[in-house]
């Protein structure tokens, strides 16, 4: 049967590169995005260079559509590679938005592509740089509810764990993706008996349209930029470039675990150096 890819967020920056890498191994690979214009211009940009290219227009948080989207890739062949690259950042939602894209919509596509898991089916969600931000000392009860994103609770027990500071856009996004490594290590423990992978990698500053939006609206992004050891910010091939790596066969004894891809930025954070 032909060998299937899947990447969401695929209309534009790192979804696309990803989209570009995949193109060369895998049968037919499938376009996910919001925005169905993009998700078509895309296939159409990368038709051509192997697999053959299909756009699909699905909001990731939309369960039902979901469910269409799983029973489109088994009619087409084994589901070999996921790239979840779908996702919005601070200034594109408020809170609940937010967690709702992020880490809901994360839960519900891996739950359900799950059935669809087979021996060599590799996952990578994107979560984030920014999980780093969050306090460092353990907080069980925000934890316990980022842990059952697919509970109809979980804002109210989110609210109710932070209180106030819950409600902005930036904490619940740091949150959000924080939650997104904790799903990706329960997630390889579910789908490893079944042959399957999943990781998560944590993109920092990347040049990207959506990084540069938020780059707008925090000029402190600037500042961790020169922080950064390698001195600017990513490039969206250099973190699908990872992400392709972690599909891979080469990578096949990797599961449960987040890469982070920040040029070091975290790192001179925590040793205290840096301009």
């Amino acid at each position: 049967m032909d060998a299937v890819g899947v990447v969401t967020g695929a209309g534009r920056g790192m979804g696309l590169e990803c989209a570009r890498r995949l193109t060369g191994t895998v049968d037919r690979l499938v376009l996910v995005d919001r925005d169905g214009a993009s998700a078509t211009a895309a296939a159409r940009e990368l038709s051509g260079r192997g697999a053959v290219v299909e756009p699909f227009e699905l909001d990731i948080s939309d369960a039902e559509g979901l469910t269409g989207l799983a029973r489109h890739i088994s009619g087409l062949g084994t589901l070999r590679a996921v790239a979840h690259a779908a996702g919005i950042s601070p200034t594109m939602g408020d809170w609940r938005r937010i967690l709702t894209v992020d880490l809901v919509g994360t839960a519900l596509l891996a739950e359900t592509l799950r059935p669809l898991v087979t021996r060599g089916t590799a996952m990578v969600c994107f979560a984030s740089m920014s999980a780093d931000f969050a306090p460092a000392e353990p907080n069980p009860p925000v934890e316990e509810a980022l842990d059952d994103p697919l509970d109809a609770r979980l804002f109210d027990r989110f609210r109710a764990a932070l209180g106030p500071s819950a409600e902005d856009p930036g904490p619940a996004y740091s949150w959000a993706k924080h939650g997104v490594r904790r799903f990706v290590r329960r997630e390889a423990v579910r789908v490893g008996p079944l042959g399957g992978r999943v990781c998560s990698v944590s993109p920092g500053i990347v040049g990207t349209p959506q990084g540069r939006q938020e780059a707008e609206h925090h000029p402190s992004m600037k500042a961790l930029v020169e922080r950064t050891p390698l001195g600017r910010e990513g490039r969206p091939e250099e973190i699908a470039a990872v992400v392709a790596f972690l599909l891979s066969d080469e990578a096949s004894f990797l599961t449960g675990v987040d890469i982070l891809v920040d040029g070091g930025v975290i790192a001179a954070l925590g040793a205290g150096v840096g301009p």
